[in-house]
């Protein structure tokens, strides 16, 4: 297996060698043992053994933004236009909820569910010149006051690129980033209520310089999707910033992990004890030489570390 060094004695392992030209919101299904994600652009659904199995995929009528395994089986994916289940691999896509959003312009993003089951998914303003985004956070539990229907909220908005969608393991602390901003968001959250109060600034890093391409130094990225340990510790991709970031609850950099490609965008955790990071790459519309540079763009990516993460939460229907 191809092994890239860190710098830092750490090494990446090529967990999946097909590459996706948008790969993201990897989970690792705690009942099946795969790692799933999804291509954005190219508009699959992806799973695979990563002790050696094919990857398999599953086209979808539009792009996939992100997606969740369900507590009684199958899927919750989050397609353009709205937010569908899935009740196997491969069936039939049934639509449990839209959005007040306009499918012509924006898509769902970055997403995934709750530690009580709700399903969150945020959107991405394709015209990035005004904040449109949003993040809604989707009920289908039994005894959710809506007689059977879901019930869908705006829990967040001004923003134009829904990302870094993670809770604290006690429930008490949400984030969620808006990465053109450049900031981590954090609020206090009540798991029961679902209510978000206290909201602040977790994490700001610097823009990006004026005339900055692709190649140059002085620039480490934008906050992009994120995995939070089960010590509290936050995991950020930093796409264009070829690293991923370990920050501690309270916002401390921890560790600074170069990444083989410059644009990771999501990590999770994975494997038996959930001590085996992986990360989704892009190579979409990057440059010739960066591509040179770092072949793996758009591969999966996945290295060993020291405190495990915490399982994926289960979509409740």
């Amino acid at each position: 297996m191809t092994t890239a060094s860190t710098g830092s004695g750490q090494a990446w392992q090529l967990a999946v060698a097909q590459p996706d030209r948008l790969g993201e919101s990897p989970f690792w299904h705690p009942r099946e043992r795969l790692l799933y994600w999804v291509d954005i652009p190219a508009q699959q659904v992806r799973r695979c053994d990563t002790r050696g199995g094919a990857v398999e995929s599953w086209p979808m009528p539009s792009e996939p933004g992100c997606i969740a395994p369900a507590h009684s089986g199958g899927l919750v994916i989050a397609l353009r236009d709205g937010i569908y289940r899935a009740r196997t691999w491969g069936g039939e896509l049934a639509l449990i909820a839209r959005c007040d959003h306009d499918p012509r312009t924006t898509r769902f993003n970055d997403g995934k569910a709750d530690p009580l089951g709700r399903f969150w998914a945020g959107t991405l303003y394709e015209p990035r010149d005004a904040p449109m985004a949003r993040l809604y956070s989707v009920d289908c539990r039994p005894g959710n006051g809506q007689g059977g229907r879901p019930l869908v909220q705006t829990k967040a908005q001004d923003a134009t690129t829904a990302n870094g969608l993670a809770w604290s393991p006690d429930r008490k602390t949400m984030y969620w980033t808006d990465t053109p901003s450049h900031a981590i968001q954090a609020w206090d959250w009540d798991a029961d209520s679902n209510a978000m109060t206290r909201h602040r600034i977790f994490k700001q890093f610097p823009g990006k310089p004026a005339g900055w391409q692709p190649g140059d130094g002085g620039y480490g990225g934008r906050p992009d999707g994120a995995a939070v340990d089960s010590q509290g510790n936050y995991w950020c991709a930093m796409y264009e910033g070829g690293r991923l970031l370990q920050l501690s609850p309270a916002g401390e950099l921890l560790q600074d992990i170069a990444v083989p490609a410059t644009c990771p965008t999501m990590p999770c955790f994975g494997g038996p004890d959930l001590r085996t990071l992986f990360v989704t790459t892009a190579r979409d519309k990057r440059p010739a030489n960066e591509l040179e540079r770092f072949p793996g763009s758009g591969c999966v990516f996945s290295m060993r570390v020291e405190v495990a993460g915490l399982p994926a939460n289960l979509f409740a229907d």
